[in-house]
């Protein structure tokens, strides 16, 4: 019996019947999952643009925070006097800027922005292509052939995208200018862009992913990356987050969540002050963290730089509050503990932690209490060191955990870890057993944890090793 189209017609009853008995079919073997080592890294930063220039500047405990200006809440098409009102109307007025120019250590707004090519390159997808090129270069991956390519993906993710154009947007629509709206608007905000230009600029077709999770976003790209090529989808992976905050509707937003500091107007530098008691809330940053992730083998067959392996990715969620960490700690420690149960690492051979400790009231005492819990109640040796980074470049929002991931793999390849800048009255939480750090420190770092947790309860650890 034959249907119309010519298909022999199955009896439902016996449609994909089989046999499963034993013997019949064996199942498929298991996939162990496969090492992953950084070959690459590349960063554009408040302090610098390029790994050189920010490591160095970091490790000497120099600041990148600054005062904003008018020009810096880019409202260009608005009137003079709206812009005026914008900037007085702001509770916080510092910020972590990335350094643009042409001189060495600048971002170059010419060279990723302004021409014509980069019509739908919107500042955040430009600080991803800058710090990939110099990621790619600097783990010297320039895949040529089809296989290459299609072994090579991409994971880039930010937490708000392009603020500044949906603005512009809005003001034509308030304004009846409908047609005036750029068409290359919606390419130009949307996250994953920054993944896909990456991927379009160099050929990359393996799996082309953009996570979102606001301040956990570069973390979770950089985790979620790595299981692909543990699984075995791809050898490659170009991973990690961006971001670029610095504008009027980004600010305000977070001013009325009184969450950006409001104390130290006139005195930037002293702004971002992780773990200090005279926190009174983050600075907003902007910059982007790249990694080159591989497969360990295929790393060694071309003889690549290894700078280190990534043992562990945790992640969880606080399921308590949009905005609030769980006050116990909850979702902070069931990602770090994840992070160190998947390396296979004990608590006491963790040299160094990159708190994300944002210098917030709250944010800060919860970490605080949920790595004393984790390391110095459970770790033979005491808390191993650990210090947060944001006293020097501010909160990068959707490339904080990436960038920071960056710092925690420095230690390991130099042997120094950075400081906690501005910490001058350590929150009652710590004693002198248990105490961030406060100046640069050389130390044998074999394995680093970096800690990334963002709005919505949303967590992430990646954890770090010496590949010896």
């Amino acid at each position: 019996m034959t249907r119309g189209n010519g298909l022999r017609h199955i009896p439902s009853r016996l449609q994909f019947r089989r046999s499963y008995s034993s013997g019949a079919l064996d199942p498929p073997p298991f996939i162990h999952p496969r090492r992953v080592v950084v070959t690459g890294i590349g960063m554009v930063t408040p302090l610098g643009c390029g790994v050189k220039t920010t490591w160095k500047r970091l490790i000497e405990g120099e600041c990148g925070v600054r005062v904003i200006t008018i020009d810096d809440l880019k409202m260009n098409g608005f009137d003079r006097e709206v812009q005026l009102s914008a900037f007085d109307h702001l509770t916080s007025k510092v910020a972590g800027t990335v350094p643009c120019g042409t001189n060495p250590g600048e971002f170059h707004d010419d060279l990723w922005l302004n021409s014509k090519e980069h019509r739908s390159v919107s500042r955040f997808i430009g600080y991803a292509l800058c710090a990939t090129d110099e990621a790619l270069k600097d783990s010297n991956w320039i895949p040529s052939t089809m296989e290459e390519k299609e072994r090579t993906g991409v994971s880039i993710g930010a937490g708000i995208g392009s603020i500044t154009d949906i603005m512009d947007a809005s003001k034509m629509i308030c304004e009846k200018k409908l047609r005036r709206i750029s068409p290359y608007f919606i390419p130009r905000i949307l996250i994953n862009m920054a993944s896909g230009h990456v991927s379009m600029t160099y050929g990359f077709q393996g799996p082309n992913h953009a996570a979102v999770t606001a301040c956990a976003t570069g973390a979770h790209s950089i985790g979620d990356a790595a299981r692909m090529i543990q699984f075995g989808d791809v050898d490659v992976m170009v991973a990690g987050g961006t971001e670029s905050s610095i504008d009027a509707l980004s600010i305000a937003g977070f001013c009325r969540l009184r969450a950006l500091t409001t104390k130290y107007n006139t005195a930037p530098q002293e702004a971002s002050r992780p773990f200090d008691c005279d926190r009174d809330g983050f600075v907003i940053g902007e910059g982007c963290g790249i990694c080159v992730l591989e497969e360990l083998e295929h790393a060694k067959k071309r003889g690549a730089k290894i700078y280190a392996e990534l043992r562990g990715y945790g992640s969880s969620g606080d399921a308590y509050h949009i905005t609030q960490p769980h006050l116990g700690g909850r979702g902070a420690i069931l990602a770090m503990t994840r992070a160190l149960k998947q390396s296979g690492l004990h608590p006491n051979q963790v040299d160094y932690i990159n708190a994300h400790a944002t210098s917030t009231p709250l944010g800060d005492t919860v970490e605080a209490n949920a790595i004393k819990h984790v390391f110095s109640d459970y770790a033979t040796s005491g808390c191993p060191a650990f210090s947060s980074t944001k006293g020097a470049i501010g909160h990068l929002l959707g490339a904080a955990g990436a960038v920071e991931a960056i710092f925690a793999v420095l230690t390991i390849h130099h042997g120094v870890v950075p400081l906690t800048l501005n910490l001058r009255r350590p929150d009652p939480v710590f004693t002198d057993d248990f105490m961030p750090l406060t100046t640069s420190k050389h130390i044998n770092v074999k394995a680093a944890l970096s800690n990334s947790f963002g709005f919505g309860g949303t967590n992430s650890s990646l954890l770090f090793a010496s590949i010896n």
